[in-house]
């Protein structure tokens, strides 16, 4: 599967994330559509890297994960402005 940002850059969601990662992100696929302002999603985003997989630790943002992070922000944004 591909994920690509607003911005064109296009991620491999097999290659370029660590099973970690996909966890994390599949959590934060569903807090971009429920989180009510941006900062909401932002401390979703923080509690999901420190908990981690399972509970297991602390998660560290990969070059990808940066990425797409950002975008998942963006259309936060676009969305709670009704733009999306």
């Amino acid at each position: 599967m591909r994920y690509t940002t607003e911005k064109g850059e296009t991620f491999d969601l097999e290659k370029d994330f660590s099973s970690p990662e996909r966890h994390i992100l599949q959590k934060l696929l569903l807090w971009q559509e429920m989180a009510t302002s941006v900062e909401v999603f932002r401390r979703k985003t923080a509690e999901a890297l420190v908990a981690g997989w399972n509970n297991s630790g602390p998660i560290q943002e990969g070059h990808a994960l940066k990425g797409i992070i950002q975008d998942l922000e963006e259309r936060v944004v676009r969305r709670l402005q009704g733009e999306d």
